[in-house]
């Protein structure tokens, strides 16, 4: 094969040629993110109760749909949670690899079995399901700048304007509101309405069939009689919009024509749809939205997309109105893919250099120098035909691989350079002969290097997804050099290098005549200290011994992690308080924390976006969530400037106070698995003893778990117990009285 490519240089170039072109274009294509999709497929159900507890929530929404998600392909578990602000949550995980569109299907379809067993009022609200998991990918402030509009103008105009456009943006899987829009809000006062003899059934009939749009007809609508003169379309009354056309609903009519409005019994105002939430951007109030990434999306350009159609609608902001990006998790993985393709380059270059520093011929150094780029862009090609992705594992595969696949190359330039040195052959018949010589020894070089990196291709699990990308970069890359060694260095050999003449040999001067005698006196002395050894061979082998025994003892004794945790410019902080705390003690917490990131870490952080009223945990008046952003990397001090630093200094500061839990947490080091870094547990009920043996025993594994030295910031996932007011209604009074319920 190399004797066809010797004799037709040109062909051999132009598939190199075109081995880069396809590379380019793959690199286009190919999607970025720091590490292959790791995170199951998880499809999330959510279902409203208003005014249910969380355990009315449990026991008639969440454990009907549960016991209906039976027979799902591919399931591996299911978690739950209910809330006392009356939302439900299922979210089902899927294995690896699962269609996340036909796990949603499939999802869809036995949810529509359950529904109509599930009480009327979540029914009307509605059920949803979605392909999306439970960790902000963007949390996104708006604030008022110029203090135009104040909070609920925010947030109203977030909902109505903001949230719909992002969330249809291709990669989207849900978005969490931290805010809600305008709403019409009736205050009933129970003594007007006693006194009236009136009740709430009364008020909702007269709202529901007063307020309500009509679809009357047309006049003149086909067929009509011969002389109709006129088409149009009959308008009648439409939904109501203002607090005075509420006032002004008929709730009775008497018999003396006077009647009762529904300004007689209620306080009718303009205000949110939910008071569950209160945000502040950097100590102002302000609204935000947090972006769930599709399950099976790409996040850069989920993020980039979003970003971009938010920068679209900015142009139609209210004067004032400004977005922030509080949190998000590309710019980390941007810096990382940006240091491994300047790591990919300086190895490039370090290369060449020692290359020209050994074969101290600028053309025989060029030509492994020109394989390294065809056979990257090979590889890259091959990656995206197997439809992976350029991440931190791929491209430190390639980095690895320079090194080996220019090996190939150079036992090809410095056989071709032997044969003309020592027979007084031409380039074109030393190049023939030479890989005559070596064309087996190039394959053979190519499967040992292959050996050793296709296992780690089928391992399994999570650990086989993360290093299957890594081995197949690098196997990829030693076929193709082994390829290129046989197809374009046998021409550039041929057509680059110039004839040697039978034994000339010239002595280098300057640097290089340094180097090789400053090199030949160090082999000269590397082969006195060997002659020594093999003189005391036992005394060596005593020394070997004990260097591979120090070597198992710190491999046994180092600490070992799934992957490591790094500075990722940003870090979450929850809050809780007891159960039972109001929403005005959780914010007198959260300005505690938010003065401390602001004035004692002003020099770290850039801005801290909390939200009161929701929570790793759950959602509830007692939580609150912190997105801490900070500056630049290299705006903060490489050693006490980092997240690490900063969380760790939080944590004693937060210690001091006793009213509340605050933990900072850094984000888990592959988006998707967890909230947080660290790890989960989870604790199960198999006994069937119940819900308060089952807290017991979290509240013993927490005790036990907070002793132990090598864990910290232990703490449980979920909300306590809120507290409940049992009310008792006594039937047979009720009905003598006359009561419904």
């Amino acid at each position: 094969m190399a004797n066809f490519f010797i004799d037709r240089p040109i062909f051999a170039w132009v598939l190199a040629i075109l081995l880069c072109l396809t590379g380019a274009l793959a690199i286009l294509s190919l999607p970025v993110e720091q590490y292959p999709d790791l995170a199951p497929p998880n499809v999330r159900i959510t279902a409203n109760y208003p005014g249910a507890s969380a355990q009315t929530l449990e026991n008639t929404v969440t454990q009907v749909i549960e016991q209906n998600m039976t027979g799902l392909d591919n399931l591996m578990y299911m978690s739950s949670q209910s809330s006392a602000t009356g939302q439900a949550t299922i979210t089902l995980s899927f294995t690896a690899g699962t269609d996340p569109d036909e796990a949603v299907q499939q999802v869809q379809n036995q949810l529509q079995s359950a529904m109509r067993k599930l009480p009327q009022a979540v029914q009307n609200q509605g059920v949803t399901v979605r392909k999306t998991g439970d960790t902000n990918i963007l949390t996104l402030a708006f604030v008022s700048t110029d203090g135009s509009m104040d909070k609920q103008d925010i947030a109203d105009y977030v909902a109505s304007n903001i949230q719909d456009p992002l969330s249809r943006v291709n990669g989207v899987g849900d978005i969490d509101a931290y805010g809600s829009q305008y709403s019409m809000r009736i205050w009933l006062d129970p003594a007007k309405l006693n006194s009236y003899q009136m009740t709430t059934k009364d008020v909702t009939d007269a709202i529901s069939s007063q307020n309500a749009q009509i679809a009357v007809g047309q006049l003149g609508g086909t067929p009509s009689v011969d002389k109709q003169a006129l088409n149009a379309t009959i308008n009648s009354q439409s939904l109501l919009q203002t607090p005075e056309q509420f006032r002004n609903i008929t709730l009775r009519v008497n018999q003396d024509g006077s009647e009762v409005t529904l300004g007689d019994v209620a306080t009718v105002e303009m205000g949110a749809e939910k008071y569950d939430y209160l945000s502040r951007y950097n100590r102002q109030p302000a609204s935000g939205l947090g972006i769930k990434l599709a399950s099976g999306a790409n996040e850069m350009a989920t993020a980039e997309r979003v970003i971009n159609r938010l920068n679209e609608l900015a142009q139609f902001f209210p004067h004032g109105l400004e977005y922030k990006v509080a949190y998000e998790t590309t710019s980390f993985v941007k810096a990382s893919i940006t240091d491994v393709v300047k790591t990919l380059l300086e190895a490039i270059l370090l290369v060449f250099l020692v290359m020209y520093l050994f074969l101290q011929n600028f053309r025989a150094t060029l030509i492994p120098t020109i394989a390294v780029p065809v056979v990257l862009m090979g590889t890259f090609a091959v990656l995206y035909a197997c439809g992976y992705s350029i991440n931190t594992l791929t491209m430190f595969a390639m980095v690895l691989a320079i090194g080996l696949l220019v090996d190939d190359a150079i036992v090809v330039v410095e056989n071709v350079e032997r044969i003309m040195s020592e027979e007084g052959l031409s380039p074109r018949e030393a190049t023939r002969k030479s890989m005559g010589q070596i064309q087996g020894a190039l394959v053979g070089i190519a499967m040992v290097l292959s050996a050793v990196f296709v296992p780690m291709a089928f391992f399994g699990g999570t650990t086989g997804a993360i290093y299957r990308q890594f081995s197949i970069t690098i196997v990829a890359a030693m076929v193709l050099s082994v390829l290129v060694a046989m197809i374009l260095t046998p021409a550039l050999c041929a057509t680059l290098l110039k004839p040697v003449k039978p034994g000339e040999s010239h002595e280098r001067k300057g640097f290089f005549g340094w180097f090789n005698r400053t090199f030949n006196r160090s082999a000269s002395r590397y082969e006195t200290f060997v002659g020594k050894i093999l003189h005391r061979s036992l005394r060596w082998m005593l020394i070997y011994v004990v260097l591979l025994g120090g070597m198992v003892f710190l491999f046994l004794h180092l600490p070992t992690s799934f992957l490591p945790l790094e500075d990722r410019g940003m870090f979450t902080t929850s809050v809780q308080l007891p159960s039972g705390s109001t929403q005005q003690q959780t914010l007198k917490v959260v300005q505690k924390a938010e003065d401390y990131f602001l004035n004692n870490e002003k020099q770290n952080v850039e801005s801290v976006f909390a939200t009161v009223g929701s929570g790793p945990g759950g959602n509830g008046q007692n939580v609150a969530r912190m997105f801490v952003r900070l500056k630049d990397w290299d705006q903060r001090d490489p050693q006490t400037g980092t997240s690490f630093a900063i969380i760790e200094r939080a944590t004693k500061a937060f210690n001091q106070i006793n009213e509340a839990r605050v933990i900072a947490s850094s984000p888990p080091a592959i988006s998707g698995l967890g909230s947080s870094a660290g790890f989960d547990m989870e604790l199960e009920d198999h006994a069937g003893k119940g819900h308060d043996a089952l807290m017991a025993a979290r509240d013993t594994l927490l005790e036990l778990a907070g002793k132990n030295p090598l864990l910290t910031r232990v703490r449980h996932n979920g909300l306590d117990d809120s507290p409940q007011l049992q009310v008792d209604i006594d039937q047979r009074k009720a009905q003598a009285l006359g009561v419904s319920h």
